[in-house]
């Protein structure tokens, strides 16, 4: 259920008292565990926590214009909900936070990414929180990259251009490939034509 809320105050402003109480809560969590280099804003209808451009330069690749999502917070329709992308990138990350919320004793409901609850009482704050601190931005942007790398999603040298406050070193490219070598030509200057032979171009590399 997105919301039309332009700021964070004006999202929590809509919400009906208990569940404003309850978003408020998490939000502290959130903004008390947070690396600095995020910031928090509204994207896709929620309240947002991402890197922005002036850390992270290339954006979120589904659409560059947007800074990269870390975490969002919302109320829906049936349930309110942490989105929390660093877990649904990091394996370890999830068994460490599956098991440590088992051992609160509070059921844990929860998506790929999604941790839903109903009430305040259903979040296991202090795991929650921890699992904020555990991934500041330059290692958030480090595993965004090699998520990207199998599916080739970004272009080699555009998130290499990207610094980080945090690391101080320029990420590598995500798609870690490198610019086609120009094809050799002939005496003349004309490109080499392929094999009668063969009848097919020979593939560049």
């Amino acid at each position: 259920m997105q919301s039309s809320a332009k700021t964070v105050a004006d999202y929590l402003a809509s919400l009906p008292e208990e569940r404003r109480t309850a978003i408020s809560a998490i939000r502290d969590v959130i903004l008390a565990n947070l690396d600095s280099d995020f910031e928090e804003g509204m994207g896709y209808g929620m309240i947002s926590y991402h890197v922005p451009h002036r850390v992270y330069p290339p954006g979120y690749h589904c659409n560059p214009k947007d800074p990269l999502p870390y975490v969002c917070l919302a109320s829906q329709k049936n349930h309110m909900a942490v989105y929390l992308m660093s877990v649904y990138g990091d394996p370890k990350l999830l068994a460490w936070f599956t098991d440590a919320w088992k051992k609160t004793g509070k059921k844990l409901d929860m998506g790929k990414s999604c941790l839903r609850f109903k009430k305040l009482d259903d979040v296991a704050l202090e795991v929650l929180g921890e699992t904020i601190r555990r991934v500041p931005a330059g290692k958030y942007i480090a595993q965004y990259e090699a998520l990207l790398k199998p599916s080739g999603s970004r272009t080699s040298g555009t998130a290499a251009s990207a610094k980080t406050k945090s690391s101080g070193k320029q990420p590598k490219a995500a798609g870690g490939k490198q610019p086609a070598k120009p094809r050799k030509t002939g005496a003349a200057g004309q490109s080499k034509q392929p094999s009668k032979k063969s009848g097919a171009a020979r593939k560049r590399p």
